[in-house]
């Protein structure tokens, strides 16, 4: 595999979490710029409440459904081939998505969408692990994180581009620049070198010594109770992001009266910029705690959902849209802290040789639950039920969340590797 220089290694790491920033961000602008579209892709397609929530729940399921695949294809193979394909396979898909007429044909892109997008997240976090070790992980995949962020709120320009030039041009756009920017990562990513799959190394340790199959990533996974409880916590977790990615620009504007553009920026913008200064004190602080206690990285993230739970309550349950703001805020903050984290947490627990694998399996059990909760949003909606509270379950959930964590037991060993 390509490797970079030794005397540039360490800038070359910082560059990889630069590189694959853009890509994070391209990466949740295409899944969710659609929700801020909802009236106009309504009014040129019909739909009901609940299949226009169906267009992100099947994005979710098979996007969840295909995960550990790609994890385990990222483990197996190239991270950066696997990660150079998925991104021009989605933006090609993005670019579709703005050439359809009809719900089906719609329902089908966003399938598609699903495919592609699933060999990325587990690919590129295992990459930044990489090359990243205990000392600076959890700041590098936060700042990856905040490009998770950056298109997330970018998504919300979406009622913009659709109130001003149509949404099928937003979809265009940014189809074309992800498969240019695929051409550019050609040349710029590489791999970090890792042991072989088939012979241990020359003084390996536990985590070095079998090859790499399908049988050994699920006994490594599933044999270790720390893992169900991470999985556990990020489904939790899920089930408040999803619901809100799906359906608070919707919430919004209705429940405060706002216009389609600014109800879409108000439901991204205010999450995503907390959430972006909650990676960056969040992994700052783990990479901190953790030199002292290896449960550092576990005890951030559980503080943020026992402060944020209650918190997005109150924004589901107030009136005022200035208290609905400072809820927004210290939920993103949470999230931040928990974003920053997961996989770090991952690396304290799994063998290093599985971390895509085990993050693939925690996307695809998390989806699934994300999925249900936007297509539920939707039938509630058709049912004439408040969206609040499906926020308000949400709410609940985060603070269970925060509890499982707790229940993780990191390996000292692994926190170095």
């Amino acid at each position: 595999m390509e490797k970079p220089a030794r005397t540039s290694a360490s800038a070359y790491a910082w560059a990889v979490v630069g590189f694959l920033w853009v890509v994070a961000c391209l990466n949740y602008l295409d899944r969710l710029m659609i929700t801020s579209m909802r009236d106009a892709v309504k009014a040129d397609i019909a739909m009901t409440e609940a299949q226009f929530g169906l267009l992100t729940s099947v994005f979710l399921w098979v996007y969840g459904a295909l995960s550990p695949l790609g994890g385990f294809m990222a483990d197996r193979f190239s991270r950066k081939w696997v990660i150079v394909g998925s991104l021009g396979v989605w933006s090609a898909v993005t670019w579709m998505t703005g050439h359809v007429h009809s719900f089906e044909a719609m329902f089908v892109a966003r399938a598609l969408m699903g495919v592609s997008e699933a060999f990325y997240i587990p690919a590129g976090l295992a990459l930044i692990a990489d090359y990243h070790h205990g000392s600076t992980r959890s700041k590098a995949t936060g700042i990856h994180m905040s490009g998770v962020y950056a298109g997330a709120a970018l998504g919300g320009l979406g009622g913009y581009i659709a109130e001003h030039f149509g949404w099928r041009q937003g979809f265009t756009w940014f189809g074309v620049a992800g498969i240019l920017y695929a051409v550019v990562l050609l040349f710029l990513l590489k791999d970090r070198d890792r042991p072989p799959i088939s012979e241990p190394r020359a003084g390996a340790g536990p985590d070095d010594g079998e090859k790499v199959s399908v049988g050994n990533a699920l006994r490594a996974l599933f044999g270790q109770l720390s893992f169900y409880a991470i999985l556990a916590y990020f489904c939790l977790f899920a089930v408040a992001n999803w619901g809100i990615n799906g359906w608070l620009p919707t919430y919004l504007r209705e429940h405060f009266h706002l216009g389609l553009g600014k109800a879409g920026l108000s439901a991204t913008g205010y999450i995503q910029l907390a959430s972006f200064a909650g990676v960056l004190i969040g992994g700052f602080w783990s990479d901190r705690w953790a030199r002292r206690n290896p449960r550092g990285r576990v005890y951030v993230p559980a503080l943020g959902f026992f402060a944020g739970g209650p918190f997005l309550f109150l924004m589901a349950s107030t009136d005022s849209f200035a208290l609905a703001i400072l809820g927004m805020v210290i939920y993103g903050l949470g999230r931040g802290f928990s974003d920053t984290n997961t996989m770090p947490i991952l690396c304290q627990v799994v063998d290093k040789r599985y971390r895509a694998t085990g993050y693939g399996f925690m996307n695809m059990f998390s989806t699934f639950v994300g999925g249900v909760m936007i297509y539920v949003g939707g039938a509630l909606r058709d049912a004439q039920v408040d969206l609040s509270h499906v926020f308000q379950f949400s709410a609940f959930g985060l603070v269970i969340a925060a509890v499982a964590l707790l229940l993780i037991r990191p390996n000292r060993a692994r926190e170095e590797s």
